[in-house]
């Protein structure tokens, strides 16, 4: 596998890792999957219609609690997340997949109307040698919530490093700008959500730029 580095050092996404999208409309209770998404559960796209039940089959079984515990989490009271977790692909085959996961609320009533968020096969990643290792950052990285971890899980996505490493990024463009953590974490979380379509380049573009007149909080 084959990594390649910007000018800046950060290592872009390997040409073999699979990065789907999904949205889930919670009014209407239906899903839309990128055709990313669908191949990375071994599908392809349009092949079968993505539902709850659907996803939650193709979770490994040592994870499926786990997983259905913080899909619930963020479907009723709004968590953002940052999970790793291994599927089984309709070949059969596992994958270790890292997926976010952030929600829309109804203005009106405040209740949580929309989930939306990235998968990325890290299975070529965490297979390394160094896969205890970096399995458990990343597991380490999930238990915690808020904007700083979800940010830290589309630096994962966008860049292609670990959870140690992302935050690293983060902190130190933090201090290379002289902007609190948690303020450049909601611009890259604000990134990713508002330019689905090329959210990895909208997030490197957070991390590069200046932030005008920020000031650490």
């Amino acid at each position: 596998m084959s990594t390649d580095h910007d000018q800046n050092g950060a290592r872009a996404l390997p040409d073999d890792r699979t990065l789907g999208e999904y949205r889930y409309d919670l009014v209407r209770e239906e899903w839309w999957w990128s055709p990313d998404m669908f191949a990375l559960h071994g599908f392809a796209p349009g092949e079968v219609v993505p539902t709850t039940a659907l996803a939650l089959a193709h979770k490994h079984p040592d994870d499926l609690d786990r997983a259905t515990r913080v899909l619930e989490a963020a479907t009723t009271g709004g968590t953002p997340f940052s999970l790793p977790h291994r599927i089984l692909c309709a070949n059969g085959s596992e994958r270790t997949v890292v997926a976010t996961g952030q929600v829309r609320r109804d203005p009106a009533t405040g209740a949580v109307v929309e989930l939306s968020g990235w998968a990325a096969d890290v299975t070529a990643y965490v297979g390394s040698r160094a896969a205890e290792e970096a399995g458990a950052q990343i597991r380490a990285a999930a238990q915690t919530r808020g904007t700083i971890e979800q940010a830290k899980g589309m630096i994962m996505l966008a860049v292609g490093v670990g959870a140690d490493e992302a935050f690293a990024l983060l902190r130190r463009t933090s201090n290379d700008r002289n902007v609190a953590v948690r303020t450049l974490a909601e611009l890259v979380v604000r990134a990713g959500e508002d330019s689905p379509a090329d959210a990895r380049a909208a997030i490197v573009a957070v991390l590069r730029r200046p932030t005008p007149g920020a000031r650490v909080a």
